[in-house]
């Protein structure tokens, strides 16, 4: 089987250098991302066009040499294949019509992976594009961080509509989690089964719990879908990244069970050689603004965390999605500085 260094390293094996491949790589900062998406009549046409998808998720591969495509998609076409009506507005992000105790019920588990079709199309059609040393991520949000949009409606700064919700319908919450964790398992493996070479939970607001709330609604929902998984496709690959988890990091690697824990730009550089197992590879963690801002500085941090991360498996990424005015020298240069060191 041909060696593709970005899966060695998520199954712990140290590579030379550390691969690379940058969170949202396919994205607003790309000019030609930027004409693809006109082509589209709203951003989840563009998610379930496999055309559209596949030429977008292989843009960045054509620009830098990237060590993984990811699937171009978005966390949020589970509750749109759950039927919960999702739409986005330019400048404003994801609006959802928030569901109720009383309406979870209504959501329909039963019809997601056909309304996924189209995305599973994209994953096939991705790995036969790709070089066959390069790595194909697929991906989900995690169940707490969807549900977070889910209640809320939209994204927020504290997600205090779902807190309040889990404190105060604990029964409907438990409910929704329930429904989100098997579809959640259902649409990775079929990614995986689709030429995904490796899946990432991306547990976007796991930030403002307490650590029992951390517990339940982080660190449980994953630890199913990862069993989920692996109960169908053995040994499936996974990397937990569960941003803004900070003291509760050590405990969500050990008790999901991912294969890989990616870090957040918060995170401090010596934390996984105090925290976490020497042999757990890691992913992360340059600040997406000092790619913004380049020069000598970005020179110099990414070449502390090669460092920091030198003794242990590591997946060279950010600490968080790449930001729309990044400059493509910008990128150049990083993804030349971890290649040739």
């Amino acid at each position: 089987m041909t060696h593709r260094p970005l899966l060695a390293t998520v199954l712990g094996e140290r590579q030379e250098r550390p691969p690379i491949w940058i969170m949202r790589q396919a994205g607003r900062y790309l000019p030609e991302y930027r004409e693809t998406r006109t082509r589209a009549k709203n951003f989840l046409e563009l998610c379930y066009t496999s055309d559209l998808a596949v030429e977008v998720s292989l843009q960045p591969l054509r620009r830098f040499d990237l060590d993984a495509a990811i699937l171009f998609s978005d966390i949020l076409v589970i509750p749109d294949a759950l039927g919960q009506k999702v739409r986005f507005e330019q400048g404003e992000g994801p609006i959802l019509d928030p569901v109720a105790a009383e309406t979870i019920t209504a959501l329909k588990p039963e019809r997601a992976l056909d309304h996924l079709a189209p995305v599973l199309e994209t994953v096939r059609r991705l790995r036969a594009a790709i070089a066959p040393e390069k790595t194909l991520i697929g991906f989900c949000g995690s169940p707490w961080t969807v549900a977070t949009y889910m209640i809320g409606g939209r994204g927020s700064t504290d997600q205090a509509a779902a807190r309040l919700f889990a404190l105060r319908h604990p029964d409907a919450f438990a409910a929704l989690m329930d429904i989100l964790v098997a579809t959640s398992v259902d649409y990775l493996v079929a990614q995986l089964q689709a030429g995904a070479d490796v899946v990432q939970l991306f547990e976007s607001w796991a930030l403002n719990l307490d650590d029992t709330a951390f517990a339940s609604h982080v660190i449980e929902p994953n630890r199913r879908i990862v069993a989920g998984v692996r109960a169908r496709v053995p040994n499936a690959p996974i990397i937990g990244f569960p941003r803004g988890a900070a003291g509760n990091l050590a405990r969500y690697a050990e008790l999901t069970g991912v294969n890989a824990l990616g870090l957040d730009y918060a995170t401090p550089l010596d934390f996984a050689g105090k925290h976490l197992p020497a042999t757990l590879p890691v992913q992360g963690n340059l600040d997406p603004l000092r790619l913004v801002a380049g020069g000598d500085q970005l020179d110099r941090r990414v070449d502390a965390i090669i460092d920091a991360f030198s003794t242990r498996p590591h997946i060279f990424n950010l600490g968080h999605g790449i930001v729309p005015e990044t400059p493509i020298e910008h990128v150049a240069r990083l993804v030349d500085r971890v290649k040739k060191g």
